[in-house]
């Protein structure tokens, strides 16, 4: 079987949205101030039928408050500072019906999602992207992908994705792409073909990424090329099939990926026969590490996974370099932490120091720490695992009913600010595996 968990395929199509409501008086800065009418407050479906609807009636900074329901549409938001909040998150759905790309597609700044479901979306639950034009959001097409231009496309600013359950989508469940100062708090994926959690393409990223659960998705949480200020603490990502990724991806901008900050998660049991094939067909890993750099792992437990606990490889000529891992524990995984880097481009300068670490392939790579690579495991040396086929991804079963917001929920929030408040990370510790329990299928 290969052990390799980078892609092996190009990832989101370029999806469709309603068009931007325009002005009708030919008035200079007419569609500045089209964003400054409307209503502070719509409700669905009292004010409005739909959330599409919705969305062209509220005002820039308006709250739409979303009453129980399902709602069969793909509802992008243009205006800037707008809420789109359910009053309720376990009966406010937004169902693709297999048939719609994405379930919330975020091209303004300053948005947030907040209490509710998204499902059986054939790309993703929730998108928030910078990449858009004329024609829609965008994040890579199915025939090829030209790179970013940072001044055509400007990161988005600022956004929130939290109390969101995002299940049964053909590619992610919560996205993030070629945005800055976000936060992805508190939800739930399941049954992602491609992973659970993403974000991608953004440099000084400023994002935090805590207290979600990932389950019965390919991939838990995938990082490709988001450096410099990506935070992920306090979070879930047990019985998928791989648990978290960190990749540099020639096929996104702001090569290479570097210095994320993975504290107090618990990566744990990714041996999940219940979930979508991985693409190019990792089973069993906890941690994946490909073209990786300088990026600290610190006091996370990383348990049961058969395969590997933590594995190191390259992106074609992109050497992981420089990562630590500090008090970290390591428990019954079938090898702890394995270097799988190609001889032509061998890691260097991986330190591993503190916790628990019972298995290191190959000897001597817990003595890397400032030199380079003593020659590298191969995909034989790991323990033998039979690789389950995958189930699609609109088959995955549901997961259990999710804690939702709580207070005053059709209170229109403050502006969301231009900086993350971090969390103090000296204040996390090692999670043990009833983290987030009750919020998972067991």
């Amino acid at each position: 079987m290969s052990h390799s968990f980078s892609r092996g395929r190009d990832r989101l199509a370029a999806v469709a949205f309603g068009s931007i409501v325009g002005c009708a008086m030919l008035l200079s800065g007419c569609a500045a101030a089209a964003q400054s009418i409307g209503a502070a407050v719509v409700t669905v479906p009292t004010d409005a039928a739909t959330i599409t609807e919705a969305v062209s009636m509220v005002s820039a900074g308006g709250l739409i408050l979303v009453e129980p329901g399902t709602y069969t549409e793909s509802v992008s938001v243009n205006k800037n500072d707008v809420t789109i909040r359910g009053t309720d998150r376990n009966t406010v759905v937004i169902d693709g019906e297999g048939l719609r790309p994405n379930g919330i597609e975020v091209i303004a700044g300053g948005v947030r999602i907040q209490n509710l479901t998204v499902v059986n979306h054939t790309f993703n639950g929730v998108l928030v992207t910078g990449l858009h034009d004329a024609n829609g959001a965008q994040a890579h097409s199915l025939d090829g992908y030209s790179k970013l231009d940072p001044e055509k496309f400007p990161p988005l600013q600022r956004f929130e994705v939290s109390n969101v359950t995002a299940s049964n989508n053909g590619l992610y469940g919560i996205y993030a792409f070629n945005s800055q100062h976000g936060v992805i708090r508190d939800n739930y994926t399941s049954g992602s073909a491609d992973s659970g959690f993403y974000v991608g393409q953004c440099a000084e990223c400023d994002i935090l990424v805590t207290g979600n659960v990932a389950e019965n998705n390919a991939i838990g949480y995938e990082n490709a090329n988001a450096s410099d200020s990506v935070i992920v603490v306090g979070n879930r990502f047990t019985s998928n099939r791989v648990g978290l990724t960190l990749i540099s991806w020639y096929q996104e901008a702001y090569l290479p990926q570097k210095s994320a900050t993975v504290v107090g998660n618990l990566i744990a049991d990714n041996n999940s026969s219940n979930s979508p094939k991985q693409a190019m067909g990792a089973f069993g890993l906890g941690v994946g590490l490909s073209g990786a750099n300088s990026n600290l792992f610190e006091r996370n437990l990383i348990a049961g996974n058969w395969s590997t606990g933590l594995q190191v490889t390259n992106t074609e000529d992109l050497p992981s370099v420089g990562n630590r891992l500090t008090d970290n524990v390591f428990e019954e995984n079938g090898v702890d932490v394995a270097d799988l880097s190609a001889s032509r481009t061998p890691s260097s300068d991986t330190c591993i120091s503190g916790g628990i670490v019972a298995t290191v392939l190959p000897a001597g790579f817990a003595e890397s720490c400032g030199t380079g690579s003593p020659g590298a495991a191969q995909a034989s040396d790991l323990p033998a695992v039979t690789v389950p086929p995958g189930i699609s991804f609109l088959k995955v079963p549901a997961g259990p009913r999710q804690p939702g917001m709580t207070g005053n929920l059709s209170q229109r929030p403050a502006a969301l600010p231009r900086a993350v408040a971090m969390p103090d990370l000296a204040l996390v510790g090692v999670p043990d595996r009833q983290l987030f329990a009750e919020r998972v299928k067991g």
